[in-house]
């Protein structure tokens, strides 16, 4: 999955509201079956969501969060949704890589039945528990995994979990932030984010949320308001001014070896391949937002 900067969150039994936030600033957006949506509505939530893939056009990503496996909803909710204008599904509540596994068979059945590529839709797994952070690696080894999701909002299920008190810093999540940024990169995982900024007139706080996160090595964050959106492209994505400095360190670098240098001086930095591939990296992130 390509390493959107913000995903907005939206109820899946309220059509009108996903409309707005498919029309917002956001680089994607999730389609909630679960948590956010009653139980009387949650078939509605499913037709909605279909409604909105088959409509759908545009470079906007569109992910599901699906009811978790000890729910009754499920199996209706890949079986219904499974599309091909669908980037992926944010799997809820996982506790091994057994988990991504069943889910995993759901979604390839429900591809053969709508005659799309097997593979074609991806499972972002959501580390809400203590267990799946425990055994963040192996579930990121498995099937069809194009992304991850650390949890680490104030007051939710990871917080209960964990059993950690929620402060803006985040000194209390540092080590479940970071175990899951090395395990995604190890697993040469594109897609990192992390959920998320309940506090919704606070953009002050969310802005340094959001940068502190990036700094440590996710590449974007889910949403709960459309407001949000703005912030989280500008605080994950690469400024003009990082672009430009990027641009020419990789001009410097590249002359250099034209000269048969291995490494340069670039505005007084010691520079060589390495930083001349991280710099490469963050171009092409930046470019495929």
């Amino acid at each position: 999955m390509k390493p959107y900067r913000s995903l907005l969150f939206v109820p899946g039994h309220k059509r009108s509201w996903i409309d707005k936030a498919l029309a917002s600033e956001a680089d994607a957006i999730i389609i909630d079956l679960e948590d956010s949506v009653p139980e009387p509505d949650k078939a509605l939530a499913r037709t909605n969501a279909r409604e909105a893939l088959d409509t759908h056009s545009g470079d906007k990503g569109i992910l599901i969060r699906p009811n978790a496996l000890d729910t009754i909803h499920f199996g209706s909710d890949i079986a219904e949704t499974t599309h091909g204008n669908l980037t992926g599904f944010l799997l809820p509540k996982l506790f091994s890589r057994d988990d991504v596994v069943r889910f995993d068979a759901l979604v390839t059945a429900a591809e053969i039945a709508y005659g799309l590529s097997r593979g074609s839709v991806e499972l972002i797994p959501s580390l809400e528990t203590a267990a799946s952070i425990s055994k963040v690696d192996e579930i990121l080894a498995g099937p069809r995994v194009g992304g991850v999701m650390a949890a680490a909002a104030k007051d939710a299920d990871v917080s209960r979990e964990v059993g950690f008190s929620w402060t803006a810093e985040g000194t209390e999540t540092l080590y479940l932030r970071s175990k899951v940024v090395l395990a995604a990169r190890a697993a040469g995982l594109r897609s990192i984010v992390l959920g998320l900024w309940q506090e919704v007139s606070n953009i002050d706080g969310l802005r340094r949320f959001a940068t502190a996160n990036n700094g440590l090595g996710y590449t974007g964050q889910v949403l709960i308001h459309p407001t949000h959106a703005p912030v989280a492209n500008e605080s994950y994505g690469l400024s003009s001014a990082m672009r430009t400095y990027y641009e020419g360190l990789v001009e410097a670098f590249e002359e250099g070896q034209r000269q048969g240098h291995g490494a340069v001086s670039y505005r007084g930095d010691h520079i060589d391949l390495a930083h001349a591939n991280h710099a490469r990296q963050a171009l092409a992130f930046a470019g495929s937002n």
